[in-house]
């Protein structure tokens, strides 16, 4: 047998085995696994290193809107290409529904801006801010139909926040129509209470972000978040979870035998609230929501992602610049801590914090990290054919280097902003050659790809989705 591409001397692993074999690749797909395969166009040596399944980011935010005078710092472009260097080989962003605008309009110009630009492979979620008659009895059926088979809603943020009512209609939407829902669980009244008394009191500084969003706030709307859902019997996914109270209520709720699943990210492991208390406006460069908590609650979203409360392991990556009058520096966020964009950046650093602090240091095992990094990312969003190393699949695979020790910095990032959070992390595993669909993207840490070669995914519907009872 002969193979376009060849990947010989690893050792392979899946969601479920650890196991050595060569993995043979023909038209993008997996075509072999086992010793002694035959001849390859290609060939990569991978003695000494990991073959694991490429990285699926099923929440990531690129080139969407931020709001008047605010431009985020990545493109498609360098999104996809940091997000390669991560050794991912697919990412999920958002398309932001424009009020007054159809739902299918605005996707059409959010493809528009990914068409021809991707490194790697992308498939957008939607976000439902606008649920009126049009957008739930018509645009949205037809686009889960279309292979756009999630959707977002957010309990916050001015103009996207939905009130109760309209998040049962979203919810009842999906459940007639196998989409699942991710919500945003913050409420909005009581971070704009707090916020307005912060501000009265002249604590203005980065550092007040985390105040004005305590953890009640955001345990209070998971329990209501998940609360709507039960009332329509509708799955939902719980996204960024920060801290030890939200993630009981989504272990409550499954106790309960309710489909809720949980997702967490790299700034709830291994950054703080006090990071945002740096001298002028460094903390700005922390700013994201939910906020960064303390230490036990850290310790907290480990026991989650070990135990399975957390069934996804996420960037959240949301790029803004630093020193920038459209990034976390603007004008109107050296007045108060309110106009601070929201977000940080993490696509390309979100898969080496998980191996290092949680495959090196013994936490989780090899095959959790994969489930955790690609595999029921996959699955909970229908990428059929991505996630996993097997026959049929498209061969999309990242080779580690589980010794290779590194110590992150700007410097060696790909990203669009100026800066990383996670500046002066030492970590051990890296990912040092991306392949997407058969096609090498990075090659021993070189870009040897062409943007373009990442193209668009259209999903299945979910078996996640599924709701408990039929009607």
């Amino acid at each position: 047998m002969s193979f376009d591409l060849m990947i010989k001397g690893g050792v392979v692993a899946t969601a479920s085995d650890v196991f050595r074999a060569d993995v043979g690749v023909r038209d993008g797909v997996i075509a072999a696994l086992g010793l002694d395969l035959g001849d390859a166009d290609e060939v990569i040596d991978a003695s000494g290193k990991l073959v694991l399944p490429g990285g699926v980011d099923s929440h990531v935010h690129i080139a969407q809107p931020s709001g008047d005078g605010i431009v985020m710092a990545d493109d498609f472009e360098s999104a996809t290409r940091s997000a390669a260097f991560g050794g991912n080989t697919t990412v999920m962003p958002f398309c932001i529904q424009e009020r007054g605008a159809p739902l299918r309009a605005t996707l059409a110009d959010y493809h528009a801006k990914a068409d021809g630009e991707c490194f790697v492979d992308v498939s957008f979620h939607l976000v439902i801010s606008e649920p009126n008659a049009q957008t739930l009895g018509q645009d949205l059926p037809a686009l889960i139909e279309d292979g756009y088979t999630s959707f977002k809603v957010f309990m916050t943020y001015e103009g996207l926040a939905l009130s109760d009512i309209e998040m049962l209609e979203v919810m009842s939407t999906a459940r007639e129509t196998g989409a699942l829902v991710m919500v945003h669980a913050e409420n909005y009244d009581a971070i704009r209470f707090l916020a307005d008394r912060l501000e009265r009191a002249g604590k203005t500084a980065p550092f007040f972000h985390g105040p004005s969003r305590p953890i009640p706030v955001e345990r209070e709307a998971t329990h209501r978040a998940i609360s709507l859902a039960e009332i329509v019997d509708v799955p939902v996914v719980i996204v960024h979870v920060s801290n030890r109270e939200a993630m009981e209520e989504i272990a409550r709720a499954r106790r309960r035998g309710l489909k809720v699943y949980g997702e967490t990210c790299p700034q709830y492991l291994v950054l703080t609230e006090k990071d945002m208390d740096g001298l002028n406006m460094e903390g700005a460069k922390y700013v994201c929501s939910p906020p960064p908590r303390d230490e036990a609650h850290q310790e907290a979203c480990w026991e989650g992602l070990e135990q399975g409360i957390f069934d996804l392991f996420s960037s959240d990556h949301c790029p803004f610049r630093y020193d920038d009058p459209k990034g976390k520096l603007n004008p109107k966020a050296r007045t108060s801590f309110r106009w601070v964009p929201n977000g940080i950046p993490g696509v390309e650093t979100r898969l080496p914090i998980l191996f290092s602090e949680g495959v090196s240091k013994g936490r989780i095992t090899l095959q959790r990290f994969v489930a955790l990094s690609a595999t029921n990312h996959a699955h909970m969003y229908g990428l059929t054919r991505k996630g996993s190393i097997a026959i049929g699949m498209d061969a999309d695979i990242a080779i580690w280097d589980p010794e290779r020790e590194v110590v992150i910095s700007q410097s060696l990032l790909h990203h669009g902003p100026d800066y990383t959070p996670f500046e002066g992390i030492p970590v051990k595993g890296w990912p040092v050659t991306t392949i997407v669909r058969g096609k090498t993207i990075v090659r021993d840490g070189a870009l040897v790809g062409a943007k373009g070669q990442g193209g668009y995914v259209a999903r299945e519907r979910s078996a996640y989705a599924r709701p408990k009872t039929k009607t």
